[in-house]
C-alpha cells in the first residue's frame, strides 16, 4: 500500500495538512503528517526524509510551507518520488509569498497545487498508476462530480 508523507514547515500549517490528509482518507490512502522545517532545522528534515525514503513503499509527498518555501525544494532536490508544494494561503502578505512555490533552481520540479484536496487528488492520479484498486476510486471520485453538476443543471433547467 502507498504513503504519502505531508511534511510541513510548521506546526502552524496543521489545519492545511490535516485538510490533505483528510482527502488522501477519502481515496483510502495512508498519509502521515511530520513537521521538518528546511530553513530551522534542515538536518532534521534530511533524517525523515532519509527515514521515508528507506520504506519501500511506493510514495508521493505533498510540503506545507508557507512565507518562503525552501522546503518543497529541499524534498524534491532529495527525493526519487513526486513531490507536490501545497502551500497554506496567507492575507497576510496578499499571497505573494506563493511565488516562492512557483519559481525553482533547475532540476527541481515539484508541482504546485493550491487546495488540500487538490493536492490529494493528484497525489492518488500519480500512485493510481501502480494500484488499479485506487485508480477504480479515482474514476468513481470524477463520476460523482460530474453526476453533480449534471444534477445541478438539471435543477437549474427544470426550475
Amino acid at each position: 500500500m502507498a504513503l504519502v508523507p505531508i511534511i510541513m514547515g510548521s506546526k502552524s500549517d496543521l489545519k492545511h495538512g490535516q485538510a490533505i490528509a483528510d482527502a488522501l482518507a477519502d481515496f483510502g490512502i495512508e498519509s502521515e503528517i511530520r513537521v521538518a522545517s528546511a530553513h530551522k532545522a534542515p538536518r532534521f528534515a534530511l533524517e525523515v526524509l532519509a527515514a521515508y525514503e528507506a520504506d519501500p513503499r511506493p510514495k508521493v509527498y505533498i510540503t506545507v510551507a508557507g512565507r518562503s518555501n525552501a522546503l518543497s525544494g529541499l524534498v524534491d532536490g532529495t527525493v526519487a518520488a513526486p513531490v507536490i508544494a501545497c502551500p497554506p494561503y496567507s492575507d497576510r502578505f496578499g499571497g505573494a509569498d506563493i511565488f516562492s512555490s512557483l519559481r525553482m533552481p533547475s532540476g527541481i520540479a515539484p508541482a504546485v497545487v493550491l487546495e488540500p484536496s487538490g493536492a490529494a487528488l493528484l497525489a492518488a492520479k500519480i500512485l493510481s498508476l501502480a494500484e488499479p484498486a485506487l485508480r477504480e476510486r479515482v474514476a468513481a471520485a470524477q463520476e460523482a462530480a460530474m453526476q453533480t453538476i449534471m444534477s445541478d443543471d438539471r435543477s437549474l433547467r427544470d426550475s
